[in-house]
């Protein structure tokens, strides 16, 4: 019915979801090679009704950064998807540092079009891994059977066959999938959310064993990614900022500046659903929750932990914002943002005021963010681009090098675009922000 999707992906093994249209046996076929000469199967696993009909299978001994070809047998036989034609095929992850890349997005709003064009755009840029960033759909609802029939209609929308089968996908999520709009810890139906989203997503985990939410960490190529969950313990925006307010919760907070201390990597990603900076102040972003933002802020300058990059959507347009800690003794935190994937963009980025926008705002047709992680090179390095929905590029690329995130550089400056500096400076001598 749905699938196959690749999930998490290690040097020797990887995940493969997939949906059927009943209580049948299947097993994933899989091969080195493209004629399948040398296969394995997985164990068979019987779908059932209780689980949606979902089954997720583990790929197990493969070798690392190497092409691994599999498709789908279905009670006794070849399933159709790729058993008319070549079978789907991905690669496993590197073992050490590398050379790779990671497509990212937000805001899938199905909008009923035969086909979305960005979903085309996204393949031909190979991308290792995909994130995805939060609302990536629209279920709105308390009834959990709405949330999951949304997610059958992202996993059936078309073009996207190509992208859920040819590379990793890991996800978090935002208020639209977690329950309603700007929900928080207050909404009634989050552990039924929660129930749908792991048996949607084939994370490597979902939280801890007494911290239940969709946080976990992993990495790949040499660089350790933390996805956050910014909604099941976030108190609600409108509550007065202080050191006792929370976005993550006291238990996941712990986690990440544990996992933060314990990293070696040169780059360590912090994904998030809702935004980094100051351009939604006071509304549904970490702008509602300064003290506690600013406090992990402080303790990766004090705990002089290098290399933390910031990504995350919701805002339906694309950013490329600079919150400047070398001004209180660290390095300036990058917070790389893509929405919508499909969801309408929004003009109101220009009323917003983040830190420091180091590319100006698009808003003109979907858009994914792709980085391209360099750490086999003397100076590891990460570029980031914004793609729109032709598949083209639509600022010039951001580079920055791990050696630049380290306390007492201040990299922003050589980073920023010319009209991004003509704005900024015109607002700090108090003229208009915008012409």
């Amino acid at each position: 019915m749905q699938g196959p999707m690749v999930g998490s992906i290690r040097e020797d093994g990887m995940q493969i979801w997939v949906r059927l249209s009943g209580p049948f046996p299947a097993f994933v076929e899989y091969s080195p090679e493209a004629d399948f000469s040398h296969s394995l199967n997985t164990p068979s696993l019987t779908a059932a009704k209780s689980e949606d009909y979902i089954l997720k299978f583990a790929l197990t001994d493969l070798k690392p950064a190497s092409p691994i070809y599999y498709r789908v047998w279905v009670a006794g036989r070849l399933d159709p998807t790729t058993g008319n034609g070549a079978p789907f095929v991905v690669n496993t992850a590197p073992v050490g540092p590398a050379r790779f890349r990671v497509a990212f997005g937000s805001c899938a709003k199905l909008r009923g079009q035969a086909v979305d064009a960005i979903w085309a755009t996204i393949p031909p840029w190979n991308p290792d891994l995909f994130f995805w960033l939060g609302d990536n759909i629209y279920g709105d609802a308390l009834d959990p059977d709405i949330l999951a029939e949304e997610y059958r209609r992202l996993r059936d929308a078309s073009g996207l066959a190509r992208v859920w089968g040819s590379m990793g996908h890991l996800a978090t999520w935002d208020d639209h999938d977690f329950g309603l709009n700007d929900s928080d810890r207050t909404h009634p139906g989050k552990a039924a959310a929660l129930e749908v989203f792991t048996r949607y997503w084939a994370n490597p985990r979902f939280g801890l064993e007494h911290t239940p939410g969709v946080f976990f960490q992993t990495s790949y190529g040499g660089v350790d990614f933390f996805f956050l969950d910014g909604r099941t313990y976030r108190d609600p925006n409108d509550s007065p900022d202080s050191p006792e307010k929370t976005f993550l919760g006291a238990a996941q907070m712990a986690w990440l500046r544990n996992g933060l201390r314990a990293s070696r990597a040169p780059f360590k990603v912090l994904i998030s659903g809702s935004g980094w900076s100051t351009a939604k102040l006071s509304g549904d972003s970490w702008g509602a929750c300064l003290h506690e933002r600013d406090a992990l802020f402080d303790f990766i300058r004090d705990e002089k932990i290098a290399g933390v990059v910031l990504l995350s959507g919701d805002t339906h347009s694309g950013e490329l914002n600079a919150i400047p800690w070398s001004e209180r003794g660290g390095y300036d935190f990058y917070d790389l943002v893509s929405s919508p994937l499909v969801q309408t963009s929004r003009h109101t980025w220009v009323d917003r005021r983040p830190e420091i926008r180091v590319r100006q705002a698009f808003d003109a047709t979907p858009n994914f963010g792709l980085i391209e992680f360099d750490l086999i090179a003397d100076r590891p390095s990460l570029r980031f681009q914004l793609i729109n929905q032709t598949g083209k590029p639509v600022w010039s690329p951001f580079v920055v090098y791990a050696d630049e995130l380290v306390n007492g550089v201040e990299s922003w400056p050589a980073k920023i675009d010319a009209d991004s500096r003509q704005r900024l400076e015109r607002e700090r001598s108090g003229r208009p922000y915008y012409r």
